[in-house]
């Protein structure tokens, strides 16, 4: 089989396309989602169609949301689906959820195997929309899952850590090795399933301050907080609030960021 066409379709690397090609691991997601009837579910980057198949089953409607041109079109063409299947064929980050949810009056769960080169500029984009979203169950290179789950003082906590854990519970769910892929990907891949807090665990006044810090802390996240954050927080208010200016970026915790972007939205 030549490695850049499947099921008659020439694989874009540019939109950073894996189709799940294993039916044990696609029945094992659709369990974890545990689609039901009444349930507004969306799809992001469906792809061929082999979690949307199963998915349709136990569902009446299913929105899908597709960039790649031609694989909407194979999808709004399948007969299988009937008029389950509603696509949309759009960037997803340009995708009016709001509007969508206003309309279904219904929380959204979003779930799909993420390109690679965006999901992480996708999930922050969620971010606008997470007091819409019921879950997310999302297929993400391991090392992504990894980094939203690790605690401070490990090398991979970063802005996504803080950003994730401040929003949701994040369960990692089934890891996916590259075989289960067409074309196979170099790293491991996990299911995460994603649960925004109904009532959020730390208090921040305006969540611009929060991402404002999280980004210059970790943008310089070498040098100390006394190096990279002296010209927006002194040390001595570090102090007042309990935070060792002399740690790095990856020494402070979710809570402690918090207290940090509200004393700045104070100041």
């Amino acid at each position: 089989m030549n490695s850049f066409i499947y099921q008659g379709h020439y694989v874009r690397k540019r939109f950073g396309q894996h189709f799940l090609n294993d039916h044990d691991i696609i029945n094992k997601i659709t369990s974890a989602i545990h689609p039901k009837k009444d349930q507004l579910l969306i799809e992001i980057g469906p792809g061929l169609g082999a979690l949307t198949k199963n998915i349709c089953n136990y569902i009446n409607e299913l929105i899908v949301i597709e960039l790649d041109q031609q694989l909407a079109k194979k999808l709004q063409e399948n007969i299988t689906f009937g008029s389950r299947l509603v696509v949309f064929q759009q960037n997803v980050l340009t995708f009016n959820f709001e509007k969508l949810a206003s309309e279904k009056r219904k929380l959204l769960r979003l779930f799909g195997n993420l390109p690679y080169n965006i999901s992480t500029t996708l999930i922050f984009n969620l971010f606008k929309y997470i007091h819409l979203i019921k879950d997310m169950h999302f297929t993400l290179q391991k090392e992504v899952v990894d980094r939203m789950a690790c605690s401070p003082g490990s090398k991979t906590y970063g802005r996504l850590s803080v950003m994730m854990q401040y929003y949701c519970k994040i369960i990692p769910i089934l890891e996916i090795h590259p075989r289960c892929f067409i074309p196979s990907p170099k790293v491991n891949s996990m299911l995460v399933r994603l649960i925004p807090y109904k009532h959020l665990l730390y208090s921040v006044r305006n969540i611009k301050s929060l991402n404002f810090i999280t980004t210059i802390a970790f943008n310089q996240r070498r040098k100390t907080l006394n190096n990279s954050l002296n010209k927006v927080i002194p040390a001595n208010i570090m102090k007042k609030l309990s935070i060792d200016p002399n740690l790095r970026a990856e020494n402070i915790s979710v809570a402690q960021y918090c207290n940090l972007a509200n004393w700045l939205e104070s100041n």
